[in-house]
C-alpha cells in the first residue's frame, strides 16, 4: 500500500536539497530575476554537489529495499520508493528556492527525463552526464504535441533534421536538446520520434532568448533545424514506426516529467504559504485549526482553504511519481498531478500577494516573483486544458479522435 510521508531513506536527500535551496537558490533569487539571460555563475560551483545528491538519491531509489511483504499467490511484492520519488521531493525543496535556477541547473534539464524514459541501455551510457534541454513546441504547434511539423529524414546513417522549436527550456545553455520530429507527417502520431542533437552540430542555431513574465533565470530559446544531420543512433529508442503503438512511445516521457512540474508547482506554493503565514501572523491574524472556518476571520478562513488545495496537489504528485516507481501505469495520475498542482500554485500565489497587501506587491519579499514564476507551470509540458482532457480521455476510455 502506499505511504505518502517521506521516506525515511530519502530525508538525508530532502534536507540537503533544502540547504542548497536556501542557502543558495533563495540567496540569489532577486539578483537572477533582474538579470534576465545572465548566466547564474553560482550554479556551477554547485553542479557537483547536486550531481551527488542525485546519484545517492538513484542510488537509493535503485535498490528500493521497500517493505517486503507476500502476496495471497505467494509472489514477492515490493513497495519501492525510488528515483522518481526521490527526483519529485528533492524538486520541491529546490523550488522553494527558486524555479528559475532550477531550471537553469547543469544536467537537470527536462530532456534528461525524456533520455531517461525512451533510450536504451547504451544510448544511456552515452548521454550520461549530458544537460539535455527538450524542444516540443513549435509556431503552428503548441499543446497540440501530435501535430508536430519538425521533420526527420534519413540518409544514410544520419538523419536530417528541418523545422523551428519555441520556448525551449534551457535551449542556449544546455549541452544537447531532445528534439521531437516526425519521420513521416502521413503516418501521424506514431511516427513522431525524438532526437538528442548535441550542440555545436551543423544547421542547429539558437534564434533568439525570450523576454518572459517569469523565471527570468532560466533561459527561454528559439531554435532553428536546417539540414541538421545527427547520427541515426541519436534517434531515442525505437525507429520503427509502430501504429498500433501510436503516439504511447512519445507520451511516456510526459509521464516521468509532468510529475517533476507538479513537484515544482507544489515547491513555489509552499514557499509562498510559509512566507504569508509569517506575515499574517506579524500582523496580528490567528489561523485556528481547531475552529470552522467560519468563524474565523476572512484572511484566516482563506490561508486554510489555500493550505487544503496546496495538500491536495502535493498528495497527488507524491502518488503519481509512487506509481511510476512501482511500475504501475501512470498517465492519468501524471496528468491529474501537473493539471491540479499547476493551477493550485497559480492561485496560491497570487492569493498569497493579495493576503500580504502592499508587502506582497512590492519587491519587499519574493511574494510577487512567486506569482509570476508559478504562471509558466500551469502551461508548459500540457497546458490546464490539455491535461483536462486527458484525464478525461483516461476515466472515460475515450481516444483523441472520440474526445477532442
Amino acid at each position: 500500500m502506499i505511504n505518502l510521508e517521506t521516506p525515511k531513506k530519502h530525508k538525508g536527500l530532502v534536507s540537503q536539497a533544502h540547504q542548497v535551496a536556501m542557502n543558495v537558490l533563495r540567496a540569489n533569487s532577486r539578483k537572477y530575476d533582474l538579470a534576465e539571460h545572465e548566466y547564474p555563475v553560482e550554479l556551477d560551483m554547485l553542479a557537483a554537489m547536486i550531481d551527488g545528491l542525485s546519484d545517492s538519491g538513484s542510488a537509493e531509489g535503485a535498490g528500493a529495499s521497500g517493505v517486503r511483504r507476500e502476496a495471497d499467490d505467494g509472489k514477492d511484492t515490493t513497495v519501492k520508493n525510488g528515483a522518481n520519488l526521490a527526483s519529485v521531493l528533492s524538486i520541491q525543496e529546490m523550488c522553494w528556492g527558486d524555479v528559475g535556477l532550477l531550471l537553469s541547473m547543469p544536467r537537470q534539464g527536462l530532456g534528461n527525463s525524456a533520455i531517461a524514459s525512451v533510450a536504451n541501455d547504451e544510448q544511456l551510457e552515452k548521454f550520461k552526464g549530458v544537460w539535455a534541454g527538450m524542444a516540443i513546441t513549435e509556431p503552428g504547434a503548441g499543446s497540440d504535441s501530435a501535430n508536430i511539423s519538425t521533420t526527420a529524414v534519413l540518409d544514410g546513417d544520419e538523419y536530417v533534421i528541418n523545422g523551428e522549436k519555441i520556448y525551449v527550456t534551457a535551449g542556449g545553455r544546455a549541452d544537447a536538446i531532445v528534439v521531437w520530429a516526425t519521420l513521416d507527417k502521413d503516418l501521424g502520431r506514431a511516427a513522431i520520434k525524438s532526437f538528442v542533437v548535441e550542440k555545436g552540430t551543423p544547421g542547429m542555431r539558437v534564434e533568439r532568448l525570450e523576454h518572459k513574465l517569469g523565471i527570468k533565470a532560466s533561459d527561454t530559446a528559439t531554435i532553428i533545424f536546417d539540414d541538421c544531420r545527427v547520427p541515426k543512433e541519436n534517434l531515442l529508442g525505437s525507429p520503427e514506426v509502430d501504429a498500433k503503438q501510436g503516439f504511447a512511445g512519445a507520451m511516456a516521457t510526459f509521464d516521468n516529467t509532468r510529475p517533476l512540474v507538479a513537484a515544482m508547482a507544489v515547491g513555489v506554493a509552499r514557499a509562498s504559504l510559509e512566507l504569508t503565514k509569517e506575515l499574517l501572523t506579524e500582523a496580528g491574524v490567528v489561523i485556528d485549526y481547531d475552529r470552522p472556518v467560519l468563524t474565523q476571520s476572512a484572511a484566516a478562513a482563506t490561508f486554510i482553504q489555500l493550505e487544503s488545495d496546496w495538500e491536495a496537489a502535493h498528495l497527488l504528485t507524491m502518488q503519481a511519481a509512487w506509481m511510476a516507481d512501482n511500475r504501475k501505469a501512470n498517465s492519468l495520475e501524471a496528468s491529474m498531478a501537473k493539471a491540479k498542482a499547476g493551477r493550485m500554485a497559480s492561485d496560491v500565489t497570487l492569493r498569497c500577494v493579495e493576503l500580504a497587501g502592499s508587502v506582497g506587491y512590492s519587491e519587499q519579499d519574493l511574494l510577487e516573483k512567486w506569482a509570476r514564476d508559478s504562471k509558466i507551470l500551469d502551461i508548459f509540458e500540457g497546458t490546464q486544458q490539455i491535461q483536462q482532457l486527458i484525464v478525461a480521455r483516461r476515466i472515460l476510455g475515450k481516444s483523441s479522435a472520440e474526445l477532442k
